[in-house]
């Protein structure tokens, strides 16, 4: 009978087939290369099957490999969970959480999830708004804590994360270089439309507002319908936009600064296990 198979094998093969490389798996789960190797072999000599076509230099899964992934992942992540759930303190609570719909929609999800498994006695009360509105609910104290896109005027905050921002159209959409560029963006204020703003004025490319939206779904109407071109955050990407770039005569834009902030008096012992939280998943959110 195949034993009972060992929870560090089938991490780092989860590491392996990730990152491409067994250096890169080694670094990720804190083994050396031979070590990475040896347990490959012990975890094929468990199962009684190859995992890996051919050398290990290029990673090819074998059918058995890419079976045994998908329930590699499922184990690990039960794993994970029964960890987090007993390793966590008995923290109840009330915690008022301020965040933008775009990162509500595209960034929360799967870490709110693993926070209400791992501290369910405390309870989330969500705020989505702008990132300005947001600040300005943190200074007056009606929220705890905010995960917002850092503006100057903001001043303290840790970054979280560095987000991407780029050019996104219809799938279809016809890019001309000719003629003014027409845009959907969020209202004046918006980081993302300043740095998209100039970003063309960089280059001399001249644009016109032809769409402007307090929230995602907005704009991403007026993007989805083939009115106009907008910027997004690489999170937001989905199958029914095309990513834009220089190839399609448009500037690179700067990275977006995802912050989380706290309120000036101080924050509850919910609040801030939420904050750390946040900070440390979302940070390894893949891209």
């Amino acid at each position: 009978m195949i034993p009972d198979l060992e929870i560090p094998l089938l991490r780092t093969f989860v590491a392996v087939v990730e990152t491409g490389s067994i250096t890169l798996a080694g670094k990720q789960v804190g083994r050396t290369q031979p070590a990475i190797t040896h347990q490959m072999h012990r975890l094929e000599k468990a199962l009684g099957k190859s995992l890996f076509e051919g050398d290990r230099r290029h990673l090819t899964l074998t059918r058995d490999g890419e079976m045994l992934l998908g329930y590699a992942r499922t184990l690990l992540g039960l794993n994970d969970e029964i960890r987090e759930r007993f390793d966590a303190p008995d923290v109840a609570g009330h915690v008022r959480l301020g965040v933008p719909d775009l990162y509500a929609a595209f960034l929360l999800p799967a870490v709110l999830s693993g926070f209400s498994r791992a501290y369910p006695q405390i309870e989330i009360e969500l705020r989505c708004s702008r990132s300005v509105n947001l600040h300005a609910a943190l200074q007056r104290e009606e929220i705890d804590i905010a995960l917002m896109t850092r503006q100057p005027e903001f001043g303290s905050g840790t970054i979280v994360r560095l987000e991407p921002l780029v050019w996104v159209s219809a799938r279809e959409y016809p890019v001309s270089a000719q003629g003014a560029l027409p845009l959907a963006l969020l209202p004046a204020g918006s980081v993302y439309r300043q740095h998209a703003l100039e970003a063309l004025g960089h280059v001399g490319r001249p644009w016109t507002i032809a769409a402007v939206s307090d929230s995602i779904a907005g704009l991403q109407a007026a993007v989805y319908a083939g009115l106009a071109v907008s910027a997004f955050p690489l999170c937001a990407l989905s199958p029914l936009v095309r990513r834009l770039g220089r190839n399609d005569g448009l500037p690179d834009m700067p990275d977006l600064e995802i912050v989380l902030q706290r309120k000036p008096s101080g924050i509850a012992a919910a609040a801030e296990h939420l904050a750390e939280y946040m900070m440390a998943e979302i940070g390894n959110l893949p891209r």
